[in-house]
């Protein structure tokens, strides 16, 4: 490689490297599903934002944001989105996500007993056990309800979540040998 390639390239890494770094930070902080309080009616609305605005207005130095959706939409959708302040003031506060994380912390497994411990948002998340739907994963339960969703459920590790899905969705093919052994004894 030639001298005046190295100084190329490196000429674009430091012009590129801080408009990049720009808008991975903001594309980072404004992803994902949030719980916001809607300021017209007091009650849980779940929002994301357009983070493709948020991270090119972010480049101009100033992070500007909008709403991509809403639960209130479309009968609602000309409000004039005073919600953002919320996000703006705790952004990671209102994500579903840290939400979820925060409720799990400490808590077993209501099926196992044993410790939810670490979760990995990506892979192997724990569920919620609801009476009378069984158990959820995250991305089932809408934003607007998830605290009266969480009132109410219990958690579920990742291993009795895939188990509970399985009897649920395939009773025929779940070989239960507790009740054998208890059928046996007879």
């Amino acid at each position: 490689m030639s001298n005046a390639a190295i100084v190329i390239i490196a000429a674009v890494l430091l012009l590129g490297g801080p408009v990049v770094w720009r808008l991975g930070v903001a594309w980072r902080k404004y992803r994902g599903k949030r719980v916001i309080e809607c300021p017209e009616n007091h009650m849980p609305a779940g929002v994301s934002l357009d983070v493709r605005h948020a991270a090119a207005t972010a480049l101009q130095g100033e992070t500007r944001l909008r709403l991509r959706e809403c639960s209130r939409w479309p009968e609602r959708q000309d409000c004039g989105q005073d919600c953002l302040f919320q996000i703006e003031r705790a952004p990671a506060d209102c994500l579903v996500r840290n939400i979820l994380v925060r409720w799990y912390e400490g808590k077993d497994c209501a099926w196992c007993g044993r410790p939810i411990g670490e979760i990995h948002v990506v892979d192997r998340k724990p569920a919620l056990l609801v009476a009378d739907q069984g158990s959820l994963e995250w991305n089932q339960v809408p934003a607007e309800q998830l605290s009266q969703i969480l009132a109410v459920a219990q958690p579920l590790c990742f291993t009795c979540h895939v188990a509970n899905t399985m009897i649920r969705q395939h009773p025929e093919l779940v070989i239960d040998r507790s009740r054998t052994a208890v059928l046996q004894k007879r």
